[in-house]
């Protein structure tokens, strides 16, 4: 039998036996790298891994290690700029309070609603209404009137049983703050708004203006009309509608039909106190139109209420550009302007009684406007 028969017939044991040791140490080595590489996904490209060589980053490595680039680099960029001011920190505040009051459950704003209560009795209910709260129903927030039935029971007491409710009259804006009258019946409603139609219903109204109103007193008598607004942003916006123009000879007026449109608009202003070209105003209007106040203290006497950011421009929505000297007396950056709350405050509210003779409410500033006392130089406002 040769030798080749022989192995076969052996089988593998004889075959391995044949075989010289220092070549079954070899591929045992092979094998053992190859294994290794295998259990290893950076040396999959290397037939043979040299030491001195840096491993390949994985793709989850990789992310992670920018992302820990990133956050240190805001880390470093949060300590490198300076700390926000009294002010500007008062302002973020304000806006995330706003915020949290139109997105709570209704039962939470009805609750802070019942402690600003100013003034009640069986007719009317007087509060002191917040930033930022809608009166009226507005798209996904919590308003004034979707709360006003829970608001009803809280005064009644939770033992009583009453059909009373609570309707709002002389609405305020959005953004204002300040005296919100309620009436707690529709007949309560239809006397209130017959009294204001007599002029019969006193309201006072505290506003901050970027300038001096000269003459510091006097009497506002143009009608508004809302117009379109062309450009880049297409916009309405309430706007003058003089009945009276120059003459060709520029020595006098002359009156102009009045648009058809045009609401008639009548606001009476009084200068308290300025400072840093900036006053302190109290406004008194005789008519109801939109936005009135904003627009005749804008466009007639060009001294824009702080913080009103609409009627800033005409020709673009914009943030409010302050005079550098204001930015630098309130301590405000000019790129945070645009937080800035609309200072517009209901400060006194008059109106005849059923039962005496009159029903006087003067309202508390809130927190925010004490940024006038800093306009002003003063501690604080005793006007």
């Amino acid at each position: 039998m040769s030798c080749c028969t022989r192995v076969a017939a052996l089988g593998d044991h004889t075959l391995f036996s044949s075989v010289k040791p220092r070549t079954v140490c070899r591929r045992l080595l092979y094998t053992a790298r190859f294994l290794s590489r295998s259990q290893c996904p950076a040396a999959e490209h290397s037939p043979i891994s040299d030491p001195g060589e840096k491993p390949r980053l994985r793709a989850i490595d990789l992310a992670r290690k920018v992302r820990q680039e990133k956050a240190k680099t805001r880390t470093q960029t949060k300590q490198t700029e300076p700390p926000a001011s009294g002010l500007q920190q008062r302002v973020m505040e304000l806006k995330r309070f706003s915020m949290q009051l139109q997105n709570v459950h209704p039962n939470v704003l009805a609750k802070h609603l019942h402690r600003s209560v100013l003034y009640q009795d069986k007719d009317v209910v007087i509060i002191n209404k917040p930033y930022g709260v809608p009166v009226r129903e507005d798209s996904g927030v919590t308003s004034i009137t979707s709360v006003l039935p829970v608001l009803s029971k809280m005064l009644d007491g939770p033992k009583v049983k009453t059909d009373s409710e609570l309707l709002p009259c002389l609405a305020l804006e959005k953004d204002s703050t300040g005296a919100l009258l309620l009436a707690r019946s529709e007949a309560a409603v239809e006397h209130i708004l017959a009294l204001s139609r007599n002029n019969q219903v006193e309201r006072r109204y505290w506003v901050i203006t970027v300038g001096v109103p000269v003459p510091s007193e006097g009497l506002i008598d143009i009608p508004i009309i809302e117009r379109e607004v062309a450009g880049p942003q297409p916009h309405f916006k309430m706007t003058l509608s003089p009945i009276f123009r120059m003459n060709e000879a520029g020595d006098g007026v002359t009156k102009v039909r009045s648009h058809r449109q045009a609401h008639p608009a009548v606001t009476k202003y009084r200068v308290l106190d300025s400072s840093y070209g900036c006053s302190l105003i109290e406004l008194q209007p005789f008519s109801g139109v939109k936005h009135q106040m904003r627009v005749h203290m804008a466009y007639a006497l060009a001294c824009c209420l702080l913080g009103d950011h609409k009627y800033s421009h005409w020709s673009k929505l914009a943030p409010q550009i302050l005079p550098e000297r204001v930015l630098k007396k309130l301590g405000l950056e000019q790129t945070k302007s645009r937080n800035l709350p609309l200072h517009l405050h209901a400060r006194q509210l008059v109106l005849p009684g059923h039962s005496q003779s009159e029903i006087s409410v003067s309202c508390p500033l809130p927190k925010e406007p004490a940024f006038i006392a800093r306009l002003l130089n003063k501690e604080e406002i005793t006007i």
